[in-house]
């Protein structure tokens, strides 16, 4: 019984002493404790409302899109581009602008790109998909193909050979990837380096035998031969 008192004893003692370590270390620290936990009670209501304003952006941001989106479907690159101020709608232009953090803001840039390209803009297009953020996997093949046709169309031929490699391995498969390398291997050609252009063309052949794009990449290794 004596020991169970003690150890009762022993506690309560340290109880007391701990709430009294606090409770001095409060008397001593009041403001400090007090601003920190206005501190963190501010912090995690900054992280919630803006996860909440994050959302609400988003959401505004695919609304705008999909309105813009229409005009590009019809064509109408223009007001895809750049919205209608009797309509009251915004463009690619002003989306990817005023929601650049969002996925909707983002995916406005790509769609920005591909309307200048169609108005003839292609350094406009070429600005526009370089700020684009690719998503990874094959999702991300085909804005890195039209990244590379771009520098082709603005006769920037080894850039545009580098960026049709980097299509070529955004997401290694037998239906893009031999394609995107000869078209580099193209691009090599009109920069006048043929040994690049060689190294992509053995790629294909040795990695992709049953390509549909074999043929050519043959027949296009054998005209290197003839004028190298």
């Amino acid at each position: 019984m004596s020991k169970r008192l003690k150890n009762e004893d022993l506690e309560q003692d340290l109880l007391i002493e701990y709430t009294s370590r606090f409770v001095h270390f409060y008397n001593q620290n009041k403001a400090a404790v007090i601003g920190g936990g206005i501190g963190l009670v501010l912090a995690i209501g900054l992280i919630i409302g803006y996860g909440i304003y994050s959302s609400q952006q988003e959401t505004q941001a695919q609304d705008l899109l999909g309105i813009a989106e229409q005009s590009l479907m019809e064509g109408d690159y223009e007001t895809a581009l750049y919205g209608n101020e009797e309509e009251f709608t915004l463009g690619f232009e002003q989306i990817a602008d005023n929601y650049s953090n969002t996925e909707a803001g983002n995916l406005a840039k790509y769609y920005a790109a591909i309307s200048e390209y169609e108005l003839g803009n292609f350094d406009s297009a070429l600005t526009y998909i370089e700020s684009f953020n690719k998503p990874k996997g094959i999702l991300g093949v085909s804005p890195a193909t039209f990244h590379a046709t771009l520098l082709l169309e603005l006769e920037q031929y080894e850039e545009a050979a580098q960026m049709f490699e980097r299509a070529a391995e955004w997401d290694e498969n037998s239906a893009t990837t031999p394609f995107n390398l000869f078209d580099a291997a193209q691009a090599y050609q009109a920069a006048g380096l043929t040994a690049e252009a060689n190294r992509v063309l053995d790629q294909i052949m040795e990695d992709y035998p049953n390509s549909q794009i074999l043929d050519r990449a043959q027949r296009l290794k054998g005209t290197l031969a003839i004028n190298g």
